[in-house]
């Protein structure tokens, strides 16, 4: 029987499985569900800049990926990246240093330092067609703090169409309620299975949307 959601433990779970036991690499796992999403995003339909809102992360690698796709196919992108290169996960890390070495627009938001330039961020926000919320994943159990929790309002009185990824920030996987300041998505781009929490009618508010991606491995409920 195919697996219809995923909790926050289950997705650690399947990933490990896919890693340990199918012998799937974690930076393929980071490429698929990348690419994955970045098709979505074109068949939606992209009429100027899309700005990609990355965080430490896998979520943020997954980000780098969908930019640098996005690149490849002619699309205007900006990576935004909300840490300093070396705060990075691991293959979030290597993601950034191919995006650098193919030239692919970026710019590195908040470095170790925690403040924004809230006017210069809106601006970006107003030129662009697009939104990408690669920021925070299924892992987050609490309110995103400062500066996120600000950058996520930005985000969302810039009225653009944003895509998350995987989740919007600052929702619970499981229980699908906002735990703060919440990204609001158009659509959501979630990897193999819709999240537990998408089955609460109340999160729709902030997933619009949603569209299940294949990362390479289908996963069935074990025996």
């Amino acid at each position: 029987m195919r697996i219809t959601t995923l909790t926050r433990e289950q997705v650690r779970a399947y990933d490990k499985h896919a890693i340990e036991q199918i012998g799937i690499p974690s930076v393929v796992l980071m490429e698929n569900a990348g690419r994955g999403a970045a098709e979505v995003l074109r068949t939606l339909g992209i009429h100027g800049k899309v700005a990609i809102c990355c965080g430490k992360g896998n979520n943020g690698g997954d980000g780098l990926v969908l930019a640098r796709h996005l690149a490849n196919w002619g699309f205007d992108t900006l990576s935004l990246l909300f840490a300093h290169p070396d705060q990075l996960a691991p293959d979030a890390g290597s993601q950034w240093k191919i995006v650098q070495k193919m030239s692919v627009a970026s710019k590195i938001i908040l470095a170790r330092s925690t403040a924004i330039d809230e006017s210069i961020l809106a601006a970006t926000f107003a030129q662009a067609d697009w939104i990408v919320d690669a920021m925070f994943g299924t892992g987050l159990t609490g309110p995103l703090r400062p500066p996120f929790d600000r950058i996520v309002e930005i985000i969302n009185e810039a009225t653009k169409r944003v895509l998350a990824i995987d989740i919007p920030s600052g929702l619970d996987c499981d229980t699908g309620v906002a735990l703060g300041r919440t990204i609001r998505a158009a659509h959501t781009v979630t990897f193999v299975a819709q999240k537990q929490g998408f089955t609460n009618p109340t999160s729709a508010t902030y997933t619009g949307t949603i569209h299940v991606a294949d990362i390479g491995i289908v996963l069935h409920e074990r025996p």
